[in-house]
């Protein structure tokens, strides 16, 4: 296995917007993945399997609910730090910073926020530490960019619910403890339920033969009349609201995981233009190389400003969806388009898992569709600016 020689691009000197705070974490994460991921992510991506050995790691560097409150098992940082240990972790791989994003922003972030004060205590200290993996049940086979649509539902039997439905696409799914499952009631009304493993009734089959996220374990949700404990709803929140708002902490995290990629491709190929020769010199030293590499700089810082302007937002609780929104198109589709760019540079050697390159365009494909498609997401900003629903 090659050294992990990556070197963050700063170009505009972003960091010196950052706190020590900030920096202290983001270090952190970028030591523990040149040490645990870089060296085994290349052979799991080949094998499609996720490495379950690096899960304890993720809880040391504070990717399991960064943002929760020290009192149920969180790192209480703000948003920029979690979004600069999701930058960290995808500049390894888009499928490990997805298990880190869906155990934060779509289990963590709901039970603490939408969970009554028993549900925090019994599930965050156990997801903040590693001990439990959690997952999201939201998408369905027929309900993709429309939630809303969804079949899932469960019934009052008077001591408890029972569910019944499918939910696809769904990361952690395979070893996941617990499942926060969207599911309407006999009005119609969606409501959060968290399902744990052994409930009878409750299987997650995996997904195979998939070209994208293939060291991220993805499945699907099954539900056959699985009797689910009054106590396990989510009371504070219900409605679409409730799991667009978890979507939106998740976006928040692409948005900077996604400037992660992008940097690892572009360190990839700006390292690859000095040491590859053609023509008796660099190929750097060509135009149109240097063109490719100057636009993905430029992209990036871009990209960075974007983002930390979006966490101070954040931080102050004045980001919006669509903002949010604006932030995760942008960000992953610099991301994909850098990748492009840089396994050109790259030549015949870029599509070989020697290098990162391709295993970061094809992890991008994915991304570039998950928690909203690049589509959809143009949609919310155009409703945002024009007050005109072109969903409907």
């Amino acid at each position: 296995m090659k050294p992990d020689l990556f070197e963050a691009p700063d170009y505009y000197n972003v960091d010196a917007l950052l706190s020590e705070e900030h920096k202290l974490v983001r270090e952190a994460a970028r030591e523990w993945v040149k040490r645990e991921v870089s060296p085994i992510i290349e052979d799991y991506a080949q094998k499609a399997e996720f490495p379950k050995q690096i899960l304890n790691g993720l809880a040391e560097i504070g990717a399991f609910g960064p943002y929760i409150p020290m009192e149920y098992g969180g790192a209480g940082l703000d948003q920029i730090s979690y979004g600069l240990i999701m930058q960290e972790i995808e500049r390894g791989d888009s499928g490990i910073r997805s298990t880190a994003s869906v155990q934060s922003s779509l289990v963590m972030y709901p039970i603490w926020k939408y969970g009554n004060e028993a549900q925090r205590q019994k599930y965050l200290p156990k997801l903040a530490s590693g001990e439990w993996i959690g997952c999201f049940g939201l998408t369905e086979p027929d309900h993709g960019s429309n939630p809303g649509g969804m079949v899932t539902n469960f019934k009052d039997k008077g001591d408890h619910y029972l569910l019944n439905g499918t939910k696809m696409w769904i990361s952690n799914a395979p070893f996941a403890q617990v499942a926060v499952v969207w599911a309407k009631d006999e009005t119609g009304r969606i409501h959060g339920l968290l399902v744990e493993r052994g409930m009878e009734g409750f299987t997650t089959p995996e997904t195979h033969n998939k070209w994208s996220l293939r060291a991220s374990a993805t499945g699907e949700l099954i539900f056959d009349n699985v009797k689910v404990p009054k106590e396990n709803l989510l009371p504070n929140k219900s409605g679409l609201g409730a799991p667009l708002g978890c979507l939106d902490s998740a976006r928040y995290g692409i948005a900077w995981g996604a400037i992660g990629a992008a940097m690892d491709c572009y360190d990839t190929a700006l390292r690859y233009s000095k040491e590859r020769m053609q023509f008796g010199k660099p190929i750097g030293q060509f135009q149109l190389q240097q063109k490719k590499l100057a636009e993905m700089i430029t992209e990036i810082t871009k990209a960075q400003l974007l983002t930390w302007r979006l966490g101070v937002l954040k931080n102050d609780n004045k980001a919006t969806s669509a903002q949010i929104s604006m932030a995760k198109r942008n960000n992953v589709d610099m991301a994909i388009t850098i990748a492009r760019e840089a396994r050109q540079i790259l030549g015949g050697m870029g599509i070989t898992g020697e290098y990162s390159i391709m295993r970061h365009s094809m992890n991008l494909e994915s991304v570039i569709t998950y928690e909203g498609t690049h589509d959809i997401h143009l949609l919310i900003t155009g409703l945002d600016i024009t007050g005109l629903n072109a969903f409907k």
